[in-house]
């Protein structure tokens, strides 16, 4: 049901000729600064001898702001300066570019400090302690900018910011709690007592109360007690005092041990505050429900998730002398199956192709624009009219072109359009006889094709906020999903209804961002197992820059967002395969195909309810790695996109072309696991 589409880094900064006889080596690296603080970096391009390299022309930007000018490290050109605006740690990247027009690229991390602390307050979220719980601290942190920010000592990612590099010491005025080496606060006495922070030179007092533990027994159930990995149990637990009465509002706490069935691993997996648990690894399992020092326990078996399935390359469109880009699969007029790619960082060519029979793709037709890259290539629901865009014009009217594909035999130009697009189009979307095209990174402009010899803007939609950029717009049912980078997802209506808007009138209502801010594509996904409704957001992250002319290193993965209620969207599971980054992907029927650049083409089981790492969980049913001896870069692999379509998984590769894959008939499995689960669950299911 989707996919999406970039490699972004390289819209404005690539690397050419990158070879391990150089590097660039610059004072960023490691660098700290002050909040405010504006500093003169100088960079050079070192050989392998250690003498000076060519470095004619030096270019720095904010790897979050490649787009535009994120405000978190901002440049001066004239100057060659930077000022440090936001604290915290942030990716600077400097391209060196020789006499040639060569670069050379590395990014740095550089560190800005925060300002000194001016009054700290704190506060716990439960004011009932009860002896056996742990005591968990907020840190309300006010600083000499009178900035505020709500610190959680026990949520690691969000306090290692701040407590990495300060000395903090905690006493209390007597023995009714336990600090260990690590500030962690036991509650071991009832009674009154008061806790003492040193953050910083600043300190801060709390009064706390610790109580008897209400409770004398716990109750605890689950939904399950086998499952296979990656499927969800849900646990619940009841308190009862020493009269047997059911207590309420307890705080429980879920805890988890467990061992592996395989003695050579170990056993993981997660469980939420909620009671919710997921096994990675088949196994026994001891799930804990805790309030102080009283706990109660049950086991669940977690065996092997058994979806692994053959995945075989079928037919290859080779295309060897340059590089390929985004593609599109779809029936034309005639009720024939064709194909068009688009190429990158070359001639502006798109190619057309007969994929009938994905044993033997041909090529049938091209069209050539003035262009470097057509990124993005998009084809109308009707089969008639395909869009491309374009990028790299030599006379820098950029904008996209629309093609007459009623006969992909004999493609021909019907018009293009370039207002408000000459920075380049990136990405584009056809829905209802509208084009949605990316301008420059900055908005997507919506276009009229009713006449496409006439087209014609009816709207506009950006974020209007410092530093924002959009990479990519997808359409479904009537709202847009606008992947911003730092900014996450923007949900827009764009005739849906739900916020009253239109082509003419884009609506946002809905929002969820994440730290790394390399969201650069989205798509919607509802469940067809058990109808929960999610956006999956891709990040697309390459450490060392584009590089052209050899293997590439890439990172990120996908997030997997609950966003059945609009406005409390939470981000449950991820998609993380090991030292391979993200790019487009297609949803159906509880199937995930996606690029994972030099990974492959990866095939994933996302049935049933999404919590926790998917990648541990073995839920992916099988990959294809689509290198070629007789591609551009041969044997190298890098799958730009993917596309399920009529039985067969198309796909895209940076170095290769076009190809065909056939992932094998899912067999029945009958396996001991699957009849044990079976069995039990009917034996049992009136007692669980």
């Amino acid at each position: 049901m989707k996919y999406l589409k970039l490699l972004s880094l390289s819209l404005f900064f690539f690397k050419i000729g990158f070879s391990q006889d150089k590097m660039v080596v610059s004072d960023l690296d490691n660098l700290t600064l002050n909040l405010g603080e504006i500093f003169k970096p100088v960079s050079n391009v070192i050989l392998s001898d250690g003498s000076t390299g060519d470095c004619t022309n030096i270019i720095y930007y904010n790897k979050k702001g490649v787009f535009s000018s994120a405000k978190s490290i901002t440049f001066d050109r004239s100057e060659g300066t930077l000022r440090a605006n936001e604290p915290g740690t942030h990716e600077i990247v400097a391209v060196c570019i020789d006499s040639q027009g060569k670069r050379l690229s590395k990014t740095f991390n550089v560190n800005v400090n925060y300002p000194k602390i001016k009054e700290i307050k704190l506060s716990i979220n439960d004011e009932n302690i009860y002896i056996g719980n742990y005591v968990k601290l907020i840190y309300e942190i006010t600083d000499e900018l009178d900035n505020k920010r709500m610190v959680d000592y026990w949520n690691y990612e969000n306090a290692s910011k701040y407590f990495s590099k300060v000395g903090v010491t905690l006493s209390s005025s007597n023995k009714k709690v336990k600090i260990d080496e690590s500030n962690n606060i036991l509650a071991a006495e009832e009674g009154k007592t008061s806790i003492v922070v040193f953050f910083d030179g600043v300190s801060a007092k709390i009064d706390l109360e610790i109580k008897m533990n209400p409770v004398a027994k716990l109750d605890i159930k689950s939904d399950a007690f086998n499952a296979r990995s990656g499927d969800v149990i849900n646990f619940s637990a009841t308190a009862y005092d020493r009269k047997n009465n059911k207590l309420e509002n307890i705080p429980f706490e879920f805890s988890f041990t467990g061992k592996s069935f395989d003695k050579s691993n170990s056993a993981s997996g997660l469980i939420l505050e909620d009671g919710r648990f997921v096994g990675d690894v088949p196994g026994k399992y001891i799930i804990s429900a805790k309030i102080g020092n009283i706990t109660t326990s049950k086991v669940v078996n977690i065996f092997p998730r058994n979806v692994k399935r053959e995945i075989s390359n079928v037919g290859r469109g080779i295309v060897n002398d340059r590089h390929t880009s985004d593609f599109w699969i779809f029936e034309g007029v005639d009720g024939g199956d064709y194909g068009v790619t688009g190429t990158w960082g070359s001639d502006g060519t798109a190619f057309f192709w007969d994929v009938s029979n994905p044993s033997n793709l041909k090529k049938i037709d091209s069209i050539q624009v003035d262009a470097r890259t057509v990124n993005d290539v998009k084809v109308s629901q009707d089969g008639k009219i395909c869009v491309i865009s374009r990028e790299g014009a030599s006379n820098r009217k950029n904008g996209m072109i629309i093609i007459d594909i009623s006969n992909p035999r004999d493609v021909k130009i019907i018009s293009e359009y370039t207002k408000n697009l000459t920075g380049g189009v990136h990405n584009v979307f056809i829905d209802n006889n509208h084009v949605y095209a990316l301008s420059n990174g900055e908005r997507y402009y919506i276009i009229n094709i009713d006449d496409p010899s006439n087209p014609y803007e009816v709207g506009m939609f950006e974020l209007n906020k410092e530093g924002q950029s959009i990479h990519d717009v997808w359409i479904e049912d009537g709202i847009a999903y606008s992947s911003n980078w730092r900014d996450g997802v923007y949900l827009v209506d764009v005739g849906n209804g739900i916020a009253g808007g239109s082509p003419s009138n884009p609506v946002s209502f809905g929002n969820y961002s994440y730290d790394s801010g390399a969201n650069h594509a989205t798509f919607p996904f509802k469940s067809k197992s058990t109808g929960k409704f999610y956006t999956i957001l891709g990040d697309e992250i390459f450490p060392n820059g584009v590089n052209p002319n050899g293997t590439n290193e890439t990172a990120g993965f996908l997030h997997f967002v609950d966003f059945s209620d609009l406005n409390n969207p939470i981000e449950v599971a991820r998609y993380e395969l090991p030292g391979h980054g993200s790019h487009n992907y297609w949803i159906k029927d509880d199937i995930l195909y996606v690029a994972m650049y030099t990974g492959g083409l990866r095939v994933v089981d996302i049935s049933g309810d999404l919590l926790g790492d998917l990648y541990k969980q073995d839920r992916e049913i099988g990959y294809l790695l689509t290198g070629s001896p007789n591609g551009y870069i041969p044997n190298d692999t890098m799958v730009w996109g993917a596309q399920l379509y009529k039985g067969h998984v198309f796909y895209s590769d940076f170095n290769t072309g076009l190809g065909a894959a056939k992932v094998s008939s899912n067999k029945p499995d009958n396996s001991k696991t699957n009849q044990y689960i079976n069995w039990f669950s009917l034996k049992f299911k009136s007692k669980v």
